[in-house]
């Protein structure tokens, strides 16, 4: 069973999401590098076209990112490049009918997302970096607060936890407690465990084993588990090719707690979500 959620929705700029179902995020990959879909969507019209077909297929939340943060990935990507592939992509998607939010680290891109029109940042490092904290708070934007052990280029060596979900939760605390130090309403946060990001597999299935205890903190957990290697060593499937992993870990990942599940498949995890729902006694997505 799924732990309750006290927050009842989730505000990011004009949107104000109900958080009386599981939630959707499509992921739209801006840049030549992604794991899973590198390159494919770096042009500003093929990531649009993306993210308003991801729309059509149920998603409420549409994540752009224009840095990839794959393991082994070099960070150092200029914010002047990181805008150049990013606002074109927020200009094309305005009047997107569900809240647009941007992957980044950089306080100087949310600041420039967010003018664009972007809703929500969803930051690997938690409003960490110089001035991100006030980026956020200076808008309306909602924040997605994210635990990582290091950095992407090297959180894959031999990452380490005494007792990973109680240092991963003791973590987002402060960091929720920093963000409304500066006056970010609860209302605005998401908290992410960061399956992938400086954990090993046992450390990853412990954290969605024990989802239950970040939800326990309050606000709404989102989880990415969507063609991560971790998927991949467990069924021997390379990154194309791990759909029904990475909808069983959705599901998974929402029975345990999750309220929002980060995908690159957003039709065929709406649809075992559906099944979810009505096997909860929810109803489904269709007529009765």
């Amino acid at each position: 069973m799924s732990a309750a959620v006290t927050a009842r929705s989730l505000r990011c700029g004009r949107f104000r999401l109900a958080l009386d179902r599981p939630l959707v995020a499509g992921v739209v990959n801006v840049t030549p590098d992604s794991f899973s879909d590198g390159g494919h969507f770096l042009e500003a019209v093929a990531a649009v076209d993306l993210a308003r077909r991801l729309v059509e297929e149920g998603a409420d939340i549409v994540d752009v990112g224009a840095e990839s943060s794959r393991p082994g990935a070099d960070v150092a990507v200029p914010p002047e490049e990181e805008l150049r592939r990013l606002l074109p992509v927020l200009k094309g998607l305005r009047d997107l009918p569900v809240p647009v939010s941007v992957d980044t680290v950089k306080p100087e891109v949310m600041r420039q997302a967010i003018a664009e029109g972007a809703s929500m940042v969803n930051d690997i490092n938690a409003l960490r970096a110089p001035g991100a904290l006030e980026a956020v708070a200076a808008s309306d934007a909602g924040v997605c607060l994210m635990h990582m052990q290091g950095e992407p280029r090297t959180m894959q060596r031999e990452p380490r936890y005494a007792d990973v979900v109680a240092e991963v939760r003791a973590f987002l605390a402060e960091r929720v407690a920093a963000a409304e130090a500066r006056a970010i309403a609860r209302e605005r946060i998401v908290i992410d465990p960061g399956f992938g990001f400086g954990k090993t597999i046992a450390h990853n299935f412990e954290l969605l084993r024990n989802l239950h205890r970040l939800a326990e903190m309050g606000l709404p957990v989102m989880a990415g588990w969507s063609r991560k290697s971790t998927l991949g060593v467990v069924t021997g499937r390379a990154a194309g090719e791990r759909l029904a992993g990475s909808i069983a870990a959705a599901l998974l990942a929402v029975q345990h707690g999750a309220t929002i599940v980060r995908v690159h498949d957003v039709a065929a995890t709406r649809d075992a979500l559906a099944v979810l729902a009505a096997m909860d006694g929810r109803g489904g997505r269709g007529k009765q």
